[in-house]
Protein backbone atom coordinates (compact mmCIF):
# COMPACT_ATOMS: atom_id res chain seq x y z
CA UNK A 1 0.00 0.00 0.00
CA UNK A 2 1.44 3.49 -0.87
CA UNK A 3 0.53 6.43 0.94
CA UNK A 4 0.94 9.05 -2.07
CA UNK A 5 -1.72 11.34 -2.36
CA UNK A 6 -4.11 11.01 -5.87
CA UNK A 7 -6.18 13.97 -7.04
CA UNK A 8 -10.05 12.45 -7.15
CA UNK A 9 -10.69 12.26 -10.09
CA UNK A 10 -7.53 9.92 -10.70
CA UNK A 11 -8.52 7.93 -7.09
CA UNK A 12 -11.61 7.27 -8.35
CA UNK A 13 -10.43 5.10 -11.57
CA UNK A 14 -8.51 2.97 -9.06
CA UNK A 15 -12.03 1.72 -7.84
CA UNK A 16 -13.86 -1.17 -8.49
CA UNK A 17 -17.32 -0.01 -11.22
CA UNK A 18 -20.84 -0.19 -9.27
CA UNK A 19 -23.94 0.81 -10.56
CA UNK A 20 -27.11 1.21 -8.52
CA UNK A 21 -30.90 0.43 -8.98
CA UNK A 22 -33.78 1.22 -6.58
CA UNK A 23 -37.13 -0.07 -6.24
CA UNK A 24 -40.60 -0.35 -4.37
CA UNK A 25 -41.95 -3.04 -2.08
CA UNK A 26 -45.54 -3.32 -2.18
CA UNK A 27 -48.17 -5.81 -1.00
CA UNK A 28 -51.86 -6.15 -1.36
CA UNK A 29 -54.26 -5.66 1.81
CA UNK A 30 -54.00 -9.16 2.66
CA UNK A 31 -50.25 -9.12 2.97
CA UNK A 32 -49.53 -10.61 -0.78
CA UNK A 33 -46.22 -9.69 -1.92
CA UNK A 34 -46.76 -7.31 -5.66
CA UNK A 35 -44.14 -8.58 -8.46
CA UNK A 36 -44.09 -7.66 -12.01
CA UNK A 37 -42.54 -9.91 -14.46
CA UNK A 38 -39.86 -8.85 -17.40
CA UNK A 39 -40.75 -9.10 -20.59
CA UNK A 40 -36.95 -9.74 -21.70
CA UNK A 41 -35.15 -13.23 -21.74
CA UNK A 42 -35.09 -13.50 -18.30
CA UNK A 43 -38.89 -13.65 -17.52
CA UNK A 44 -37.97 -13.06 -13.78
CA UNK A 45 -40.57 -11.62 -11.33
CA UNK A 46 -39.34 -8.22 -9.78
CA UNK A 47 -40.29 -5.09 -7.64
CA UNK A 48 -41.55 -2.26 -9.58
CA UNK A 49 -37.75 -0.62 -10.61
CA UNK A 50 -35.43 0.33 -12.29
CA UNK A 51 -31.23 1.76 -12.73
CA UNK A 52 -30.94 5.06 -11.16
CA UNK A 53 -29.68 8.23 -13.99
CA UNK A 54 -27.10 10.24 -13.69
CA UNK A 55 -28.26 12.80 -10.96
CA UNK A 56 -30.76 10.62 -9.59
CA UNK A 57 -31.24 9.89 -5.78
CA UNK A 58 -31.99 6.05 -5.36
CA UNK A 59 -35.36 7.42 -3.76
CA UNK A 60 -35.83 9.31 -7.05
CA UNK A 61 -35.24 6.16 -9.12
CA UNK A 62 -37.62 4.06 -7.46
CA UNK A 63 -40.27 6.23 -7.69
CA UNK A 64 -40.04 7.53 -11.05
CA UNK A 65 -39.56 3.86 -12.17
CA UNK A 66 -42.86 2.97 -10.23
CA UNK A 67 -44.70 5.25 -12.17
CA UNK A 68 -42.77 3.98 -15.44
CA UNK A 69 -43.29 0.72 -15.22
CA UNK A 70 -46.92 0.42 -13.61
CA UNK A 71 -48.57 3.64 -13.74
CA UNK A 72 -49.00 4.34 -10.13
CA UNK A 73 -47.42 7.71 -9.09
CA UNK A 74 -46.59 6.98 -5.08
CA UNK A 75 -46.39 9.64 -2.65
CA UNK A 76 -46.02 7.48 0.41
CA UNK A 77 -43.28 8.43 3.11
CA UNK A 78 -39.91 7.25 2.43
CA UNK A 79 -38.95 3.87 3.78
CA UNK A 80 -36.00 1.86 3.29
CA UNK A 81 -36.43 -1.84 3.46
CA UNK A 82 -32.74 -3.29 2.39
CA UNK A 83 -29.63 -2.46 0.47
CA UNK A 84 -28.86 -5.55 -1.91
CA UNK A 85 -25.31 -5.90 -3.71
CA UNK A 86 -24.57 -7.90 -6.52
CA UNK A 87 -21.38 -8.53 -7.65
CA UNK A 88 -19.81 -8.21 -10.77
CA UNK A 89 -20.47 -10.60 -13.00
CA UNK A 90 -17.90 -10.87 -15.59
CA UNK A 91 -19.72 -10.04 -19.25
CA UNK A 92 -22.92 -11.02 -18.20
CA UNK A 93 -22.61 -7.05 -15.98
CA UNK A 94 -19.17 -6.16 -15.87
CA UNK A 95 -19.59 -3.70 -12.54
CA UNK A 96 -20.75 -4.92 -8.83
CA UNK A 97 -24.49 -3.77 -9.25
CA UNK A 98 -26.04 -2.38 -5.54
CA UNK A 99 -29.92 -2.16 -4.82
CA UNK A 100 -32.26 -0.10 -2.44
CA UNK A 101 -35.53 -1.59 -1.69
CA UNK A 102 -38.10 1.01 -0.61
CA UNK A 103 -41.86 0.00 1.22
CA UNK A 104 -44.09 0.92 -1.51
CA UNK A 105 -46.79 0.14 1.11
CA UNK A 106 -50.31 -1.59 0.72
CA UNK A 107 -52.42 -1.34 -2.65
CA UNK A 108 -55.59 -1.46 -2.29
CA UNK A 109 -57.95 -3.29 -5.08
CA UNK A 110 -58.34 0.08 -7.09
CA UNK A 111 -54.95 0.71 -7.27
CA UNK A 112 -53.95 -2.75 -8.61
CA UNK A 113 -56.91 -2.71 -10.77
CA UNK A 114 -55.55 0.72 -12.16
CA UNK A 115 -52.21 -0.67 -13.00
CA UNK A 116 -50.93 -0.54 -16.53
CA UNK A 117 -47.66 -2.35 -17.38
CA UNK A 118 -44.92 -0.60 -20.03
CA UNK A 119 -45.18 -4.02 -22.34
CA UNK A 120 -42.08 -2.93 -23.54
CA UNK A 121 -40.43 -3.80 -19.92
CA UNK A 122 -43.13 -6.32 -18.22
CA UNK A 123 -45.80 -8.75 -19.69
CA UNK A 124 -47.73 -9.50 -16.32
CA UNK A 125 -47.91 -8.61 -12.80
CA UNK A 126 -49.36 -10.60 -9.83
CA UNK A 127 -50.13 -11.12 -6.27
CA UNK A 128 -49.47 -14.37 -4.48
CA UNK A 129 -48.15 -15.57 -0.86
CA UNK A 130 -44.80 -16.35 0.16
CA UNK A 131 -45.96 -20.01 -0.21
CA UNK A 132 -46.80 -19.40 -3.77
CA UNK A 133 -44.31 -17.18 -4.75
CA UNK A 134 -41.36 -19.67 -3.76
CA UNK A 135 -43.12 -22.05 -6.04
CA UNK A 136 -42.87 -20.07 -9.07
CA UNK A 137 -39.05 -18.01 -8.31
CA UNK A 138 -35.55 -18.94 -8.07
CA UNK A 139 -33.92 -19.65 -4.78
CA UNK A 140 -32.10 -16.73 -4.47
CA UNK A 141 -34.45 -14.23 -6.08
CA UNK A 142 -37.30 -16.08 -3.00
CA UNK A 143 -34.99 -15.82 -0.40
CA UNK A 144 -34.31 -11.83 -1.10
CA UNK A 145 -38.58 -11.23 -2.01
CA UNK A 146 -38.79 -13.39 1.90
CA UNK A 147 -35.84 -10.98 3.83
CA UNK A 148 -37.99 -7.89 2.70
CA UNK A 149 -41.27 -9.22 3.14
CA UNK A 150 -40.04 -9.88 6.81
CA UNK A 151 -38.30 -6.12 6.86
CA UNK A 152 -41.80 -4.67 6.48
CA UNK A 153 -43.07 -7.16 9.06
CA UNK A 154 -41.01 -6.22 11.51
CA UNK A 155 -40.29 -3.01 10.46
CA UNK A 156 -36.57 -3.84 10.51
CA UNK A 157 -33.71 -3.26 7.54
CA UNK A 158 -32.34 -6.33 5.54
CA UNK A 159 -28.93 -6.75 3.55
CA UNK A 160 -28.87 -9.08 0.96
CA UNK A 161 -25.56 -10.05 -0.89
CA UNK A 162 -25.22 -11.67 -4.27
CA UNK A 163 -22.02 -12.93 -5.33
CA UNK A 164 -21.02 -14.58 -9.01
CA UNK A 165 -22.31 -18.61 -8.78
CA UNK A 166 -24.06 -17.52 -5.33
CA UNK A 167 -27.39 -16.26 -6.58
Amino acid sequence: MTNTWLPPVEYVETLPRATAYACLFFTDTAGRPFQIRASDRTRRWQWPGGNMDPGETPWETAVRECREETGMVFTGEQRLLGAHFLGDRGEEWPANHIGFIFDGGELTDEQIAAVVLDPGEHSEYSLRTLEEWQREMEPGDFARLAEIHEARRTGSTVYAEDRPGTG
